[in-house]
């Protein structure tokens, strides 16, 4: 049997295997609902300022409006101390949380599954030195790491919130994929890109990494639900995220101490609308992590 032949079979098998975890995905009860609460959020995100009537920004007292009114007909979930409408805002708010999340994540991911791979397949020295590194990494709280960083920047950056948390996902991520790489490296087919004299990129990236996709994927997913609640928590605290955007953890943090007066909602429902996406993003996971047998 050639090469050719070898790799054709390969790629047949690899498609037929994720023709059937998709198949076992959309008969996943938990997946489906979580993709339905993630998809309605990244669909707010996208185009919030159309699905709402009124500015979130609007300030509403300036305007007759009765700050902090309980939800009606026309304030669907109320409005805040300012006369702002609540609604709006959770809407609206959904972006900075889910755009910062995702590339916190994506950025976590990119860089924790190159190390990985590279440190699984050379192993010796190298692998040593580089799983030390990763554990004197993991050993930094993101949260307390992100508060120093931020506060050396002004406390108002979402980039470097960004960075940092990517940074703290990195070593996790790594260690996830180093384990599988290092089984991987021993079958006969990374063997056989040896024989034909690969280079190490090709066998990287083209032969071991689309075997080890799915923890990346399972991992991808429960990263992407910690960067939610560390975002959330830093903009609660009033840092990582820029002054005057409608995000959820700001909305908290504005009018938690209002909810023994009787004015819930302010707080509530941007409150539970971290919950839902912490909850759809978790359903995702645990959805992936049963199609694919982890």
């Amino acid at each position: 049997m050639t090469t050719a032949t070898l790799k054709q079979s390969a790629a047949a098998e690899r498609a037929k295997i994720r023709k059937e975890r998709l198949a076992q995905l959309r008969k996943n009860k938990a997946f489906i609902v979580g993709a339905g609460i993630l998809g309605f959020w990244v669909l707010c995100a996208l185009v919030g300022e159309f699905l709402v009537r009124i500015d979130p920004d609007e300030l509403g007292f300036l305007n007759g409006v009765e700050t902090d009114l309980a939800p009606n007909a026309t304030n669907w979930f109320g409005t805040d101390s300012n006369g702002r409408d609540v609604f709006s805002r959770v809407i609206v708010g959904s972006r900075p949380i889910i755009v910062m999340a995702s590339l916190a994540t994506i950025l976590g991911t990119v860089a924790g599954a190159s190390i990985g791979l590279v440190s699984g397949y050379l192993k010796g020295w190298f692998d040593v030195i580089i799983m030390r590194i990763l554990d004197a990494i993991s050993a930094m709280p993101v949260l307390v790491l992100a508060l120093l960083a931020l506060s050396a920047v002004g406390g108002s950056s979402s980039v470097v919130t960004i960075c940092i948390i990517g940074f703290v996902f990195t070593p996790i991520i790594a260690r996830t994929v180093r384990a599988a790489v290092l089984s991987e490296a021993e079958l006969d087919y990374v063997a056989a890109a040896k024989l034909r004299t690969e280079r190490m990129p090709h066998i990287l990236f083209k032969e071991i990494l689309p075997n080890v996709l799915p923890p990346i994927i399972v991992e991808f997913t429960v990263r992407l639900g910690y960067a939610v609640f560390a975002i959330a928590t830093l903009s609660f605290l009033g840092v990582g995220v820029e002054l005057g955007s409608p995000n959820w953890g700001s909305q908290v943090a504005d009018h938690y101490n209002l909810i023994f007066s009787g004015i819930w909602w302010s707080t509530i429902f941007p409150a539970g609308a971290i919950a839902t996406l912490a909850i759809g993003i978790n359903l995702i996971a645990d959805g992936i992590t049963e199609a694919f047998e982890l």
